[in-house]
């Protein structure tokens, strides 16, 4: 029963931090969204899957292991997003400027 709830809670966890990224990919937005939330996560994921690997509690280790692979696609992903809106802004203004 206990490892149950370990896992029902790792896959609770997985969906929801799945579905941010997700949205912010969907969206191409970087509204709302620091790049020092997918940074602290990769940080404190690996910290985590260290530890939790010494415990040899697999539960942690494999959620941790995919919350750092979700930490690192969504700063991909934020970095992407981050890019286009500046290209954007840039040619917004250059558009302006020429009219």
């Amino acid at each position: 029963m206990t490892e149950f709830v370990g896992w029902m809670a790792s896959v609770i966890l997985a969906l929801t931090i799945s579905r941010q990224v997700y949205t912010q990919w969907r969206t191409r937005s970087t509204a709302g969204v620091s790049h020092w939330l997918f940074i602290g996560q990769c940080a404190a994921s690996v910290g985590f899957v260290i530890y939790s690997a010494l415990l040899s509690n697999w539960v942690f280790v494999s959620t941790n292991a995919f919350l750092l692979v979700m930490a690192v696609v969504g700063q991909i992903i934020y970095r992407r997003n981050k890019r286009m809106e500046e290209r954007q802004a840039h040619s917004s203004s250059r558009a302006k400027v020429t009219s």
